[in-house]
């Protein structure tokens, strides 16, 4: 019987065997990956910051692939996500980090069609967590949302009105629609 976490994609890519063996868990097969990754990789020692100088904040959903959508390769931006692609207060720590220490200037806020933020509302979360894990979580805010376009401009407004992001820093924003891949862009 074939194991269900077994995908060897990468070797049928490049046509070789990566996976050998039993495979039990997603991480023993993201471990075997990456030695083949490595093969691939090479020695190509990038510099610590980013060569376009732009830090995208974005969602953690695992349709959307920044780097490929926009162009972007290895070493090229800061790539910052959440759930929601929201800006929080952790995501404006990352983002000081990003323009204080590694020389970003510019901000894109990349939001997306079908987030699972918007398919939830904090009262009902905060009562499915409180029967789920038995835990109060009603002062927790979710940032969930209903118009995709609208959080991209509640967001790029957090940015403009933190004191912690410069006003000379250029701020973006969009929307990637994950069935076609495309973007449009958020004024």
């Amino acid at each position: 019987m074939t194991n269900p976490l077994k995908n060897d994609k990468i070797g049928e890519i490049f046509g070789y065997q990566i996976f050998k063996g039993e495979i039990v868990s997603y991480f023993e097969q993201f471990m075997q990956a990456n030695q083949a990754y490595v093969a691939l990789h090479g020695k190509l020692n990038l510099p610590l910051k980013p060569k376009t100088r732009v830090a995208i904040v974005t969602c953690m959903d695992s349709r959307l692939h920044v780097a490929q959508a926009l162009g972007l390769a290895l070493g090229d931006a800061h790539i910052l996500r959440n759930a929601g692609g929201r800006v929080t207060e952790d995501m404006i720590r990352s983002l000081v980090i990003s323009q204080q220490q590694m020389g970003t200037r510019e901000i894109v806020v990349l939001h997306h069609t079908d987030c699972g933020a918007q398919t939830f509302q904090n009262e009902s979360f905060h009562e499915h967590l409180k029967h789920e894990l038995g835990v109060d979580v009603s002062n927790q805010d979710f940032l969930p949302f209903q118009d995709v376009e609208e959080s991209v401009r509640e967001d790029m407004q957090l940015l403009r009105e933190s004191p912690l992001i410069p006003d000379d820093v250029v701020i973006s924003g969009a929307v990637y629609d994950v069935d076609t891949g495309s973007m449009r862009e958020v004024c």
